[in-house]
């Protein structure tokens, strides 16, 4: 294989990651579903508590590390020095070698006494098995990082959907054994949470298999001492400062997970309910999770594909199609976000009934969605000012908002319960968002999106959720008509969609929020155009 020169085998290239980081998020999503009708509310708090540990370990090996080695791997190989890119590698595999190791050695051995912190000590096998996964997360970040430098994306893409699917799969045909069989809910959550060790294994074994095919010639003749030595710091600082920040960055979502993981049981407990109704309570809220997780791909997966025109364009130097680029960008993921983000809220009572068997939490549900249309926006911003060469700043809000997100649950929770803690990821949020703008604002000169247009998609919001609360008002006197009541939240909840965007998108081009060019670019544009302009 030879390092790809042809923008045309980039832009391919680009795509199938696209395509197969666009599958495994989805798949990370939609799981959940059946996996929480599977164990109840309990039964997905056990899991919950322990996923943002695991989540941590997907981005380090996905978007974090093998980034950073592919684009050194690359640099070096189009400077001739074929020795310094061979080196690389092997230095990577021994210093994240070590930092597994050390995360491995943390997590298993000290399962008990972060249990014991988050307040719930039967946590600690789950926790034991969270580890393992530190152990291949060097394998399969190095492995990424060659192919991605050597242009080769298939491997990548191969290992990232075989991956999320193997784990899956595990956690869904163990849960479902495991609570047939009447093991406890804490050895079920153990048997899920061993999908992240099976997932990770097809994983490494796929990538090594695909290194033994097109190894070519001995990779091992540039190891000498010195060398390898000599590179070391060059090497571990770029993984440390330019690798970590680009981790950081696409932890948003699971760090606020994360946030609540830590303290949001223990706070709950304050509040005066039992073991059991503070676990149920954090379940229920955790229903969230794979609603935002989907809501916020559908809306920043047109925008990011924008991303790497911007990155070319900046080492051109084109002002001007930069800030066309970045328009377009947030005004798509400003459009989608903000239709996700308040048609969800606006119907959260029948798709909590049909995901979730009943409608507990569901106005806990309904703040929290709202937290899609900031983090698409977010999401979106983070990766234009990566492609403008700026990663350490959006990882540095990101950490802020991390710590905003964890002190706000301890003031809120105790007198709110869990809508104060719907209400403390969208303040974090709302600030993590509002520092990236103004970031954006100075590095391009001035406001990217106007407040007329701003204007123009709140007031489709509101049109929208109006007409949607009226249409459930309607047919809520259907349900003594459709039985079980679950049927009658899916027809709610599909014939919502419909209605809402028909709405949503009729008040958009009749405002005139998007030109016809504009709308053009979105998915099914021309034929919104079409519909809606006669």
């Amino acid at each position: 294989m030879k390092p790809v020169a042809d923008s045309n085998e980039l832009m391919k290239g680009a795509m199938i990651l696209t395509v197969a980081a666009l599958v495994t998020k989805i798949l990370s999503a939609v799981y959940r579903v059946p996996f929480q009708n599977i164990v109840g509310d309990i039964g997905f708090y056990i899991y919950q508590q322990v996923y943002p540990f695991f989540g941590i370990v997907m981005v380090l090996s996905t978007y974090g590390f093998p980034v950073i080695i592919s684009k050194l791997y690359t640099e070096e190989q189009a400077a001739g020095h074929h020795g310094r890119a061979d080196r690389l590698l092997a230095i990577s595999l021994v210093f994240l070698g070590m930092v597994g190791f050390l995360l491995f050695a943390f997590f298993f051995f000290g399962a008990s006494w972060i249990s014991g912190k988050i307040g719930d000590p039967e946590l600690t096998p789950l926790f034991k098995v969270v580890s393992v996964p530190f152990l291949l997360f060097p394998f399969i970040s190095v492995f990424r990082g060659y192919f991605q430098g050597k242009g080769n994306m298939v491997p990548t893409a191969i290992s990232q959907v075989s991956e999320q699917f193997i784990r899956v799969a595990t956690i869904l045909i163990l849960s479902a054994v495991f609570v047939q069989q009447g093991f406890s809910l804490y050895v079920t959550g153990a048997g899920a949470v061993f999908g992240s060790v099976t997932g990770g294994l097809i994983s490494v074994l796929l990538l090594g298999f695909y290194f033994w095919k097109n190894r070519g010639g001995d990779p091992f003749k540039h190891f000498q001492a010195k060398d390898l030595f000599d590179d070391a710091a060059w090497a571990v600082k770029a993984l440390v400062v330019q690798g970590l920040a680009i981790s950081i960055s696409g932890m948003l979502l699971i760090l606020f997970q994360l946030a609540d993981s830590l303290n949001m049981y223990i706070s709950l407990l304050d509040t005066g309910l039992t073991t059991e109704e503070a676990k149920s309570a954090k379940g229920i809220f955790d229903r969230g999770q794979p609603l935002i997780q989907l809501g916020a791909v559908v809306a920043t997966s047109m925008s990011l594909s924008l991303v790497p025109a911007i990155s070319g364009d900046k080492s051109s130097d084109r002002h001007e199609r930069i800030l066309a680029k970045v328009r377009l960008a947030l005004q798509t993921s400003l459009v989608f976000g903000a239709a996700a983000a308040v048609g969800l809220s606006s119907i959260m009572v029948p798709v909590n009934i049909m995901l979730f068997k009943n409608a507990d939490g569901s106005n806990v549900l309904a703040v929290l969605s709202l937290m899609i249309l900031f983090a698409s926006v977010i999401l979106t911003i983070m990766s234009i000012l990566q492609g403008l060469d700026h990663s350490l700043f959006p990882a540095a809000v990101v950490l802020a908002g991390f710590g905003m997100k964890y002190f706000m649950n301890l003031i809120l929770i105790p007198s709110f319960g869990t809508m104060g803690a719907a209400c403390a990821t969208l303040i974090a949020m709302l600030c993590v968002m509002m520092v990236l703008i103004a970031k954006l604002r100075r590095e391009l000169g001035g406001p990217v999106l106007s407040t007329v247009f701003i204007g123009k998609i709140l007031l489709s919001s509101a049109v929208m959720a109006v007409i949607l609360r009226l249409f459930l008002f309607i047919t809520d006197f259907g349900y003594g008509y459709i039985e079980p009541d679950r049927l009658g939240a899916i027809f709610q909840a599909l014939s919502s969609v419909a209605i809402g965007a028909l709405v949503y998108f009729f008040v958009l081009v009749k405002t005139r929020a998007l030109t016809e060019d504009e709308l053009a670019t979105l998915p099914f544009g021309s034929r919104i155009v079409q519909l809606f302009s006669r």
